[in-house]
């Protein structure tokens, strides 16, 4: 399934943007817009973001002063649908939603109309209850996976086991699905099982390119990087195993020393990490969603061990189309560690975006606050807007008995400008480590 943005009007007229994996797409007068327009007083410097997971799409007005329009109408947001235009100024696109080849075998000029065709609308039934629904797919004969609203909601509530394996206790429940601990029945070891549910309709072609992901990030070995066992899929139900860390994570730590770590208690935990992400960044991988709850810690003080956990899994489990679009329904809490660029272009994310996921993190930590300058119950579009345009509260305002220099390290991750910020994560690291 591909999505196309095509330019019907305007300065970019005839221009068309595509999308075939999860993706955004920011239109404004900022220079880091895709669809960059310095010269349209219209537009807001950021003014709207769309986020698209074929053939799904999500466009939300980022409080732009002149408003965007979807068929003629005002909207703040809104799915959009095939055939819809999207208008500010002089400028308008079109939203066209197509089927991708069948095969990479199949020539364009063998079958160009293929390019051209609707997505085929396709019956698929619930991997547990059976029940019929319909699904938009790249052929009439594509096979998909899915589970029903109420099978999802229903396993999210109570996780089903999985062969080889005898549940213990939950452990935690997220938006993907659960976290459980279990005993392997060969070895009797304890493990993590970590139960992912598609959101939407997902095709084995989409779930065969998820697992190879997993596989390529489950090569990563190292002391404060959670190790990863196994991995499958059971009616409709894809799982990860991994070892069993006896602890809690950063966040629910802090939780319970009062909403924050003193900052002597929160440096190893937060050198170590940089350490697993310094590995990882010499092997090529970034994790894309770095933050508390994504840190498991073990141990007391002053002898935490920490590891980092669900190393790109957010990232595979986006762009594989399993979980149709995030910003719809998010909260702003779940995007706060995000970076100006991995909200403008969500696939081309670098290790300087982890380094920020770990100054919003460190900040977190020790302060218990967050580093941008909004109120508790700021929605998604203001959180956005924050992080495009508003600068940090400074770490000493929150918690003024942080040394300066442990402020100026945090801080200077959080610039705004990637190239501002520490070149690696091991030189981040280097600089906290000073003062363990």
């Amino acid at each position: 399934m591909r999505v196309n943005l095509r330019v019907l009007s305007g300065p970019h007229v005839g221009h068309t943007f595509t999308f075939d994996r999860h993706d955004t797409f920011l239109i404004g007068r900022s220079n880091a817009a895709q669809l960059y327009l310095p010269d349209d007083r219209f537009f807001s410097r950021n003014h709207c973001l769309i986020e698209i997971a074929p053939p799904r799409c999500f466009l939300r007005d980022l409080g732009s002063t002149n408003g965007t329009y979807v068929n003629g109408r005002r909207v703040s947001e809104i799915f959009l649908q095939n055939g819809d235009r999207i208008q500010g100024g002089q400028t308008v696109l079109a939203v066209e939603v197509t089927a991708d080849p069948q095969s990479q075998a199949v020539q364009q000029e063998q079958r160009p109309s293929l390019l051209d065709t609707q997505p085929s609308i396709i019956t698929v039934h619930c991997q547990r209850c059976g029940r019929p629904s319909q699904a938009e797919a790249s052929a009439p004969d594509e096979k998909m996976i899915y589970l029903c609203e109420d099978c999802r909601n229903e396993l999210k509530q109570e996780p089903q086991p999985v062969p080889g394996y005898d549940m213990v206790k939950v452990l935690g429940k997220g938006g993907m699905g659960c976290v459980m601990l279990a005993r392997d029945q060969k070895t009797g070891r304890p493990v993590a099982i970590k139960t992912l549910l598609p959101e939407v309709a997902v095709s084995d072609q989409a779930l065969r390119r998820f697992m190879r992901e997993i596989d390529v990030a489950a090569t990563l070995q190292h002391p404060h990087i959670v190790k990863f066992l196994d991995r499958g899929q059971h009616q409709g139900i894809v799982y990860l195993i991994t070892e069993f860390v006896e602890g809690v994570d950063a966040a629910k730590l802090a939780e319970a020393r009062g909403g924050h770590l003193p900052y002597e208690e929160a440096l190893p935990i937060l050198t170590q990490t940089l350490d697993a992400l310094a590995y990882a960044h010499t092997q090529g991988y970034i994790h894309r969603d770095i933050k508390d709850q994504n840190i498991l810690v073990s141990g007391q003080w002053p002898n935490y061990n920490a590891k980092l956990t669900d190393f790109g899994l957010a990232k595979s489990f986006k762009q594989s189309g399993m979980s149709g679009i995030s910003m719809a329904g998010d909260v702003a809490g779940t995007i706060v560690y995000m970076p100006p660029e991995q909200l403008r272009n969500f696939r081309d994310v670098r290790p300087s975006s982890d380094i920020y996921a770990m100054g919003m993190t460190a900040y977190s930590l020790i302060s218990g606050q967050l580093a941008l300058d909004i109120g508790p119950r700021a929605d998604v579009t203001e959180t956005i807007k924050a992080i495009f345009d508003k600068p940090i509260v400074p770490l000493r305002h929150r918690t003024p008995d942080v040394p300066p220099r442990i402020a100026e390290v945090v801080e200077r991750a959080l610039a705004k400008d990637p190239a501002q910020r520490w070149a690696t994560a091991a030189d981040m690291r280097n600089a906290l480590a000073q003062y363990q």
